[in-house]
C-alpha cells in the first residue's frame, strides 16, 4: 500500500491594492511578511492577479477594503476596481490549489443597500456576498458592518468585528470629564452600538433621529436626550460626506453641548467631506485605518493641526485572522488591547 503524506498546514497573507499598509501592520504583529503578490492594470482597465510563490495547500487570507483609496504612492482605485480585484485574486488563489481562502475585507463595499427602501431598488449587501462566494471565498472576516444582519446574506462563515473598544481606548486616554460625557447616535439605527459605546465609556446616551431627503443629504428632525454644557461623542459606521456629522453636530451645539467629538470605523471621505470637517465645529474626529486616509489630512501631520486622528485596527484583524488560522474562536471583549 501507497504511504500518505499528510499536507503541513500553512498561513500566507495578501494585500490588495487599496490598503497595503494596513496588511502590512497586520502582518507585523503576526510576526509574518506579506506573500508576493503582481497586481496590475491592462490598458483597458482589466485587472491582472498573479501569485508570486506557492500556495499549494495553504490557508490563504487576503486584506482588501472595498473602497475607494490607495496605499500611499500607488495609483487611486474606485471601490468598484477593489471589489473587482478582490474577486480576482479570490479566483486565482483557488486555481492555484489554495486550501481555504478568507476574504478580510476591512470595509465592505455596498453594504448601505441592505434592503428595498423603495420599490425596484438592489440589495446589493446581498449580490457582494453571493459574488465573494462564487469566486471562492470560504469565510469573510470584515469590521462594523452598516447593519449586522448582513451577516445572514451569506452562506459561509463570517467573523464580524467591531472597533468600538480601539476607539474607546483612545477616548478613555484623552481624560475627558466623565460627568459630562455623552455618547450620541446619529440615527437610530446606530442606538444599538452607541448604547454599548456608552456602557464602555460609563456616559449618556443621546438618540438622533435623521431623515433623507436624497442620498447623501441628510436632516436631524429630532433629538431624544439633554446635551447642554454635555461633551459630546457622536459615534456611526461611517463618513461618506460628512453631511450626516456636520447637521448632527450644529444640532448638538444649537441644544447648547459644550464639546462635539466624533467617531467612526470606516473613513470613506468623499466629496466635500474633508473641507466640511475642516470647517466645522467639531473637536476632533478619530477614524480606523480601514480605508487609507492622506497623510496631508491627519491631525499634527506636517506641523498642521488638522482635525481628523486615525487608530488602527491592525491588533484586531490580526488576532482573528489567528484565531480563524488556529481554529480558534475570535472574541469580543470591550477594554482588551488584542495583544496576541
Amino acid at each position: 500500500m501507497a504511504e500518505t503524506t499528510e499536507m503541513k498546514k500553512s498561513l500566507a497573507i495578501f494585500s490588495g491594492s487599496v490598503n497595503r499598509e494596513l496588511a502590512e501592520e497586520v502582518a507585523k504583529h503576526l510576526n509574518m511578511e506579506l506573500g508576493k503578490m503582481a497586481l496590475k492594470q491592462f490598458s483597458n482597465g482589466e485587472i491582472y492577479a498573479r501569485y508570486l510563490e506557492s500556495i499549494r495547500g495553504a490557508d490563504v487570507f487576503i486584506i482588501q477594503s472595498v473602497a475607494g483609496g490607495c496605499s500611499e504612492g500607488d495609483d487611486f482605485m474606485d471601490v468598484n476596481d477593489a471589489l473587482m480585484e478582490l474577486l480576482i485574486m479570490t479566483d486565482a488563489a483557488k486555481r492555484a490549489s489554495a486550501r481555504t481562502v478568507t476574504a478580510v475585507i476591512s470595509n465592505y463595499g455596498y453594504s448601505r443597500q441592505d434592503r428595498k427602501a423603495a420599490a425596484r431598488e438592489p440589495i446589493t449587501a446581498k449580490l457582494v456576498a453571493n459574488l465573494l462566494t462564487v469566486a471562492g471565498v470560504d469565510r469573510t472576516i470584515t469590521i462594523d458592518l452598516h447593519q449586522g444582519q448582513i451577516q445572514g446574506f451569506f452562506d459561509t462563515p463570517v467573523n464580524h468585528l467591531t472597533a468600538l473598544p480601539i476607539l474607546a481606548a483612545y477616548f478613555k486616554k484623552k481624560n475627558l470629564d466623565r460627568s459630562r460625557l455623552c455618547i450620541v447616535s446619529p440615527d437610530v439605527g446606530r442606538a444599538k452600538a452607541a448604547k454599548k459605546f456608552s456602557d464602555v465609556m460609563d456616559a449618556d446616551l443621546v438618540i438622533m433621529h435623521k431623515g433623507r431627503p436624497s442620498h447623501n443629504k441628510a436632516e436631524i428632525t429630532a433629538l431624544i436626550g439633554d446635551v447642554r454644557d454635555k461633551i459630546c461623542i457622536i459615534n456611526d459606521d461611517m463618513i461618506d460626506t460628512a453631511g450626516t456629522l456636520i447637521a448632527a453636530a450644529e444640532t448638538l451645539k444649537q441644544e447648547g453641548a459644550d464639546m462635539v467629538y466624533v467617531c467612526a470605523t470606516h473613513p470613506i471621505f468623499s466629496g466635500p467631506a474633508y473641507e466640511r470637517l475642516e470647517n466645522s465645529d467639531i473637536e476632533e474626529v478619530v477614524v480606523c485605518n480601514t480605508i487609507p486616509v492622506p497623510q496631508q489630512h491627519l491631525r499634527a501631520s506636517n506641523g498642521k493641526k488638522g482635525k481628523i486622528t486615525m487608530v488602527s485596527v491592525a491588533p484586531l484583524l490580526a488576532e482573528a485572522i489567528w484565531n480563524v488560522y488556529s481554529d480558534g474562536s475570535v472574541s469580543q471583549i470591550f477594554d482588551s488591547d488584542y495583544s496576541l
